[in-house]
């Protein structure tokens, strides 16, 4: 559905906008405007091209999007730049630092950073104020972030590892069976493979590797930033495994090779 007209209303509305000043800023006639709000005439490119400056909102999305079903934080991080559907390399920004050599610092958010990074992750401020190192190993030309895991979803990653990650400008290029750092606005910082379903569900798919959980899908309007999984660090000395979890793995085997059994006596059968 083409929800452009009403979402050219709404946004002038929000902005507490006449059609005549829209008309004047976009160098359209008022009589246009009103067209185009009404559906009375369908917009030429130049028209969509302007709409989207003028706004800072991507043409797929004034088109696809009903933006009158986002929510007000939804909305504010449209309108400051963080729109799902625009691809392209200069158009999702980041704040970083760097070193006296003008290379960019590795910022890390430890545990307790974390709380905070979900509502400053784009606060140049907050972000100076990390803790900063460098890796020789890591590419100069990309930019990458480390965060401090939890919990054991990710075995046999350990909980409290730093997990170092590749900024993703664009979520399209999230890749299935990766592992991905995810920052939403509801769940905070989550480490998980994913499944990329943007194209089809507007979502992604994020999976434990611990399989006692389940996946579950995450509205890509919710996500705040992907960072791509490189390496982690880990200052601990991993421990043997106990008994209980050699038992437990071998018997999970065992479970796979009868149920492989099992499937070729039916199609002996």
């Amino acid at each position: 559905m083409n929800h452009f007209s009403n979402n050219i209303k709404l946004l002038r509305s929000r902005k507490k906008r006449t059609q005549n000043e829209i008309a004047l800023a976009l160098n359209l006639k008022r009589t246009t405007i009103n067209a185009l709000e009404n559906s009375i005439s369908q917009p030429t490119v130049p028209q969509l091209q302007a709409y989207s400056k003028h706004f800072g909102i991507a043409i797929d999305t004034l088109i696809n999007v009903d933006l009158s079903r986002l929510s007000e934080m939804q909305f504010t991080d449209l309108q400051n730049g963080f729109d799902v559907f625009i691809r392209g390399t200069n158009l999702r920004v980041i704040a970083t630092t760097v070193d006296p050599g003008n290379n960019d610092n590795i910022e890390f958010v430890n545990e307790k950073a974390q709380a905070g990074y979900v509502t400053s992750f784009a606060d140049p401020e907050y972000i100076g104020k990390l803790p900063v190192f460098q890796l020789p190993f890591l590419s100069k030309e990309k930019k990458y972030r480390a965060f401090t895991i939890s919990g054991d979803s990710m075995l046999p990653i350990p909980s409290g590892s730093v997990v170092i990650g590749e900024f993703v400008q664009d979520f399209f290029d999230v890749k299935n069976e990766q592992a991905y750092i995810v920052l939403t606005r509801d769940e905070g910082i989550v480490f998980k493979m994913a499944e990329n379903e943007i194209a089809e569900k507007h979502s992604l798919r994020l999976i434990s590797l611990n399989t006692e959980y389940k996946p579950y899908d995450v509205p890509v309007s919710e996500i705040k930033e992907i960072w791509k999984f490189v390496c982690y660090l880990n200052t601990e000395i991993p421990e043997p495994e106990s008994d209980i979890s050699v038992i437990m793995q071998t018997v999970k085997e065992l479970k796979t090779e009868i149920q492989s059994l099992k499937q070729q006596i039916k199609r002996n059968l």
